[in-house]
């Protein structure tokens, strides 16, 4: 099975610990939602696991394998899945190319002037599911740049599909979107969530999202982890309620 694991994982930006000694391991089959006021360095953490920025202590391990000193392209090849706050694509090509231009790269396939892409009608088609999974099949011709934004999202997230990752890694995916937008992209990870053999992790300010999606909880405080566990457990809790959201000891959360 998947495993993906951190020990000890320390960054320090000059004097400041923006990440600070986290240990934790994920499991398939289960969402884990990393929660923390503004600063506590959860995206930080994420940009440790996906190789964006190098720790200054500790070790990243991913199918029992040391990759603390991979690059982030060969993460990604190795399984790990990132989708960013702002959306990462091809802005000029169309949201069909994008797509297929993914699904040729997990393939391995490379540019061949003696057999077309249009001759490789197994990738086509998977392109062309993906997209229809999406709930973007019908604007398969349109530029990435002219899409809403919720649809950029929708688009990124089946760039990951393409890839086949072990873990998808969501930084607030919901951010920027409209009420109508929301729900599209949270039905998007629900379904990726129902598949056993995957890992999921998700950056989210949103209390509502959290509880809606997330198996378990972990809270950064500081760079610190200072919670763990079941979503209404981790909630309920008193250092949660005082740190993040902001509710006095004695009171309950909304």
């Amino acid at each position: 099975m998947t495993s993906l694991e951190t020990q000890s994982l320390t960054i320090r930006f000059g004097g400041h610990v923006a990440v600070d000694g986290v240990s934790c391991a994920f499991r398939p089959g289960e969402l884990t939602a990393i929660v923390g006021p503004n600063g506590a360095g959860k995206t930080t953490y994420f940009n440790l696991i996906s190789g964006q920025l190098k720790p200054s202590a500790g070790r990243i391990l991913f199918d029992g394998a040391d990759i603390t000193k991979m690059t982030a392209p060969l993460r990604t090849r190795a399984g790990l899945g990132r989708a960013f706050q702002l959306t990462n694509l091809f802005p000029n090509l169309s949201v069909e190319e994008n797509v297929r231009l993914a699904v040729q790269a997990h393939s391995g396939t490379h540019y061949d002037m003696l057999r077309p892409w249009r001759t490789r009608r197994d990738l086509i088609d998977r392109a062309d599911a993906i997209l229809d999974s999406v709930a973007l099949g019908s604007r398969r011709t349109v530029a990435a740049t002219a899409l809403s934004h919720g649809d950029q999202r929708k688009l990124e997230v089946a760039l990951m599909m393409a890839l086949e990752p072990k873990v998808y890694m969501f930084d607030e995916p919901t951010a920027g979107m409209s009420v109508d937008e929301v729900p599209v992209v949270l039905d998007l990870i629900a379904r990726l969530k129902a598949d056993p053999t995957k890992i999921i992790l998700l950056v989210e300010h949103k209390m509502d999202v959290v509880r809606s999606l997330a198996d378990r909880i972990i809270v950064l405080h500081h760079g610190k982890l200072v919670a763990d566990g079941k979503p209404a457990d981790v909630i309920a809790s008193p250092i949660v309620q005082e740190a993040y959201l902001g509710i006095a000891p004695g009171k309950s959360a909304a």
